[in-house]
């Protein structure tokens, strides 16, 4: 992807007055857009749900002029004002907290996907994966990476933290089971392991891109614990974190090219991949190809002459 500059978009669009005016109305259409299929969402689900789906008496049928559970007792069984709920469902603009959203899901009884779904249609944040979730994909993504040799790959949940990766990675990057159990984190390794800043031709350029896509990323967990814990110790441990954070940096991933000194087998030169698994969009798989065919080559060497497991039994990417 180019990086294009300020005057290549206002050439493309007829110049800065012409951008704004055309992209303003498209964003409010497709914001008022979502708030009606917001609404619509909760009408649907409010709409299959029985009264002793919610532990509340079903009285008299005849009595309910609309199926499915009243707007009052959705409003009443989450906790908000019923005025309130009536015009989210109308699809007014109104905002909506993630405590309120996550209330109202646990009203409507639903699922991790139809719950995920109402959160991206409030405009907030996916929910965070509940406790003993995450362990499941776990072999699964380690077969992945496994598939992915000789190509070093790896994965990260949302705040960077490594949860599975194969035998190129630990070999032509870092191990991460060299990093203590509550520590085993991308950031957190790019910024206090000496290894791979020394390994690393432009430690400084990469350190400053990764620190400006956890920026992105961190822009919608505002408020989330485990993200302010992780800046707040590396801008403890390490003075460029802290004065690169300072800055406020913001960028997106873009197509690079990381170049290593590797002790065995010289200059390497790694292509970056990332990519999401559908069925978890809020991990992140990276792969590291080498960028030609000499450096595929001694990559291929290096594995022949050095196989290993995976992952550690204690379970880093199990």
């Amino acid at each position: 992807m180019r990086d294009h500059g300020r005057h290549d978009n206002e050439a493309a669009s007829g110049g800065p007055g012409t951008r704004a005016a055309s992209h303003g109305p498209d964003r409010r259409s497709r914001t008022s857009s979502r708030r009606a299929e917001l609404g619509a969402f909760l009408r649907a689900r409010r709409a299959r749900l029985r009264p002793s789906d919610v532990g509340l008496p079903e009285g008299d049928p005849a009595l309910r002029r609309t199926p499915g559970l009243r707007r009052e007792e959705i409003a009443e069984l989450s906790g908000v004002g019923v005025t309130w709920y009536t015009y989210l469902e109308q699809g007014r603009d109104i905002s909506a907290s993630a405590q309120v959203i996550d209330a109202l899901a646990r009203a409507l009884l639903l699922d991790p996907d139809e719950h995920r779904h109402l959160r991206h249609l409030a405009g907030l944040a996916p929910p965070d994966t509940p406790s003993g979730e995450g362990e499941r994909p776990r072999d699964r993504l380690r077969r992945l990476v496994d598939a992915a040799a000789p190509n070093a790959a790896c994965v990260y949940d949302a705040r960077f933290d490594y949860l599975a990766w194969n035998t190129p990675y630990t070999l032509l990057r870092h191990d991460p089971l060299t990093l203590p159990p509550d520590r085993r984190n991308l950031l957190w390794m790019m910024f206090t392991d000496p290894g791979n800043r020394a390994r690393m031709v432009h430690w400084e350029r990469a350190a400053r891109a990764l620190i400006s896509q956890f920026r992105a990323v961190m822009g919608h967990r505002q408020g989330d614990p485990a993200f302010t814990a992780l800046v707040t110790a590396l801008s403890e441990v390490s003075p460029e974190f802290r004065e690169w954070w300072a800055d406020y940096p913001v960028r997106r991933f873009r197509p690079a090219t990381v170049a290593i000194d590797h002790p065995e087998i010289g200059r390497l030169d790694l292509e970056m991949f990332q990519l999401r698994p559908a069925e978890h969009p809020d991990l992140l798989l990276v792969l590291q190809v080498p960028a030609n065919e000499d450096g595929r080559r001694r990559v291929s060497a290096l594995l022949d002459g050095r196989r290993g497991p995976s992952s550690a039994p204690e379970g880093g990417a199990s």
